[in-house]
C-alpha cells in the first residue's frame, strides 16, 4: 500500500530534497579540495614535479578560489541564487574532466584553478541558497547540514584516491571522479526553485509568493513582512570602511585572525599534504599512505557531527580554547615523531594526526565559520563575513603553497613546532579578546562592541 503524506509531511521532504541537491556544492566544495592529497603522489611522478612544483599543483585551485569568492555575491545577486548554482555545477563538471585528462602540467594547473573558481563561490553561494529557502525553525541544522557535507567530500575523495591507487589507474580518474556529483548537481537544480528573498529582492512578489507557499504553506504573510523587513535593512548595509568604525574594527580583529588562524595551525598541510607525511613517516606505498588519510578523512567527518551538537551547548569560545589546546598537543606530538624517530613512528603519525583533527573539528573548523557571520553589527555583517572569507582563503594559499619548501628549509619536525607556535599565539589571543557569544542575540552581541566589550544586563538595554 502506497503510503500517504500530509501537505505538511511534503513540504519537509520538498525543503530536504532541496538542501541536499545544494549541499553538492558543499559536497563538491570538499571532494575538489581534498582530492588532490592522494592524487599529488601520482603527479609528481607523471610530471616529474619538483617541490616548489608540486606546491604550486596542490595550491593552484586556491588561486581560482580566492577569485571566486570576490566575485561570488555579485553572480549572486545578479543572476539568482539558482542559476549561479547551475553556473556551478557547469563549472565543477568541466573543471574536472579537463583537469583528469590535462596533457601537461601547464594545463593542469589553469584547469584546476578553473574548479577553484567553483570552489569558491560555492563557499557562499550554498549557504545563501539554503538559508533563504528554509523555515526559520529549521534553518540552523539545514545551514549546518552544507558544512558537514564539505566534511563528507573531503573523506570520499580519500576513499576514491585510495581505490584507484589500489587498482593502478592513477591520478585522472580521482579528478574525474567529480564530475558526478557535478551532473547531480546541475539536474537537481533545475527542478528546484529560486529563493523568495531574491525573487523579492528583484520586485517579482508573486513568483516569491509561489515559492513560500511550496515550502511554508499557505498565506505566507508573516515570511513575507520580514522579507521586506530585511530588505529594507539591506538598502542601509555598510561599506567596507564602516567596518573600521569605533566599536566594530574590534569585531573585524577577531574575525580576521580568527580567519588566518585557523589556516596558520596548519590544518591544509594535512587535508592537501596527509599521504604525502605518512609516506615520510614510514609507509611505504602509495595505497598504504592513502588509507591512513583516509581513516583520517573519516574522523574528521564524525568530529564534525560531534561539533554541531557542541557549539550551542558548551560555547565557541570554549571549544576554540579546548580545541586550540588540542591541536599543539598534536602538532608537538608530530614535530617529536619526526625529530626522534620510532620504529612505530608511522602509527605514531596516524594517531597525532587523529587527535590533531578531532581537536580542530570541534573548535576552529565549523567555529570560525559561524563567528564570522554572528559578530559584525547588522549592517557591516555581509562586508565583515566577506573580508574574512577573504582572509581566509589568502591564509590557505599561504600555507599550501609553503609547507614543502618550509620542510626541505627548517625540516619537518620543526616545521610542525612552528605551527604549534601559532597555535600558542592563538590560544592566548582567544582567552584575551574573543567573546563567547552563546546564547547571545545578534543585537547583544552588537552592543557588546559597541560598548567597549561590555555585555549588558538586561536592564542596561
Amino acid at each position: 500500500m502506497e503510503k500517504s503524506y500530509n501537505p505538511h509531511e511534503k513540504r519537509k521532504l520538498s525543503i530536504y530534497f532541496i538542501t541536499s541537491v545544494a549541499a553538492l556544492g558543499g559536497l563538491l566544495f570538499g571532494y575538489d579540495t581534498g582530492v588532490i592529497s592522494g592524487a599529488q603522489l601520482f603527479l609528481v611522478k607523471t610530471f616529474a614535479l619538483d617541490p616548489q612544483q608540486q606546491e604550486l599543483a596542490v595550491s593552484s585551485v586556491l588561486i581560482g578560489a580566492i577569485i571566486g569568492a570576490i566575485v561570488a555575491g555579485k553572480i549572486n545577486d545578479a543572476l539568482g541564487r539558482k542559476k549561479t548554482l547551475l553556473l556551478l555545477a557547469i563549472i565543477f563538471t568541466l573543471g574536472a574532466l579537463l583537469t583528469a585528462f590535462s596533457p601537461n602540467y601547464q594545463l593542469f594547473i589553469f584547469f584546476r584553478a578553473i574548479v577553484g573558481l567553483g570552489i569558491g563561490a560555492a563557499a557562499s553561494v550554498v549557504p545563501v541558497y539554503i538559508s533563504e529557502m528554509s523555515p526559520s525553525q529549521m534553518r540552523g541544522k539545514l545551514v549546518t547540514f552544507n558544512q558537514l557535507a564539505v566534511t563528507i567530500g573531503i573523506a570520499v575523495s580519500y576513499w576514491v584516491d585510495l581505490a584507484f591507487a589500489h587498482v593502478g589507474m592513477g591520478w585522472p580518474p580521482m579528478f574525474a571522479t567529480a564530475a558526478i556529483p557535478g551532473c547531480l548537481l546541475f539536474l537537481g537544480m533545475l527542478i528546484s526553485p529560486e529563493t523568495p528573498r531574491w525573487y523579492a529582492g528583484k520586485g517579482r512578489w508573486n513568483e516569491a509568493r509561489n515559492v513560500l507557499e511550496r515550502i511554508e504553506g499557505a498565506h505566507p504573510e508573516t515570511e513575507l513582512a520580514e522579507i521586506r523587513t530585511s530588505l529594507s535593512l539591506d538598502r542601509q548595509q555598510g561599506r567596507l570602511r564602516d567596518l573600521f568604525a569605533p566599536g566594530v574594527w574590534m569585531a573585524l580583529l577577531v574575525g580576521v585572525a580568527l580567519a588566518v588562524f585557523q589556516q596558520f595551525v596548519g590544518i591544509n598541510t594535512v587535508i592537501y599534504y596527509a599521504p604525502t607525511i605518512f609516506q615520510s613517516a614510514g609507509f611505504a606505498s602509495a595505497s598504504s599512505a592513502i588509507l591512513a588519510t583516509s581513516v583520517v578523512g573519516v574522523v574528521n567527518v564524525l568530529a564534525t557531527i560531534v561539533a554541531l551538537f557542541l557549539v550551542d551547548r558548551s560555547g565557541r569560545r570554549t571549544l576554540l580554547i579546548i580545541g586550540t589546546i588540542g591541536m599543539i598537543i598534536g602538532l608537538v606530538l608530530l614535530g617529536a615523531i619526526f625529530a626522534f624517530g620510532s620504529s612505530q613512528a608511522g602509527i605514531l603519525t596516524l594517531l597525532a594526526l587523529i587527535l590533531y583533527i578531532v581537536a580542530f573539528a570541534i573548535s576552529m573548523g565549523p567555529v570560525f565559520w559561524l563567528m564570522s557571520a554572528e559578530i559584525f553589527p547588522t549592517n557591516v555583517r555581509a562586508a565583515g563575513a566577506s573580508v574574512c572569507s577573504f582572509a581566509n582563503w589568502v591564509a590557505n594559499f599561504i600555507v599550501s603553497i609553503t609547507f614543502l619548501s618550509l620542510i626541505h628549509a627548517i625540516g619537518t619536525s620543526t616545521t610542525f613546532w612552528l605551527y604549534a607556535v601559532v597555535g600558542v599565539i592563538a590560544l592566548i589571543f582567544c582567552r584575551r579578546l574573543v567573546p563567547e557569544t552563546k546564547g547571545k542575540t545578534l543585537e547583544q552581541i552588537e552592543a557588546y562592541w559597541n560598548h567597549g566589550r561590555q555585555w549588558l544586563t538586561p536592564s542596561d538595554s
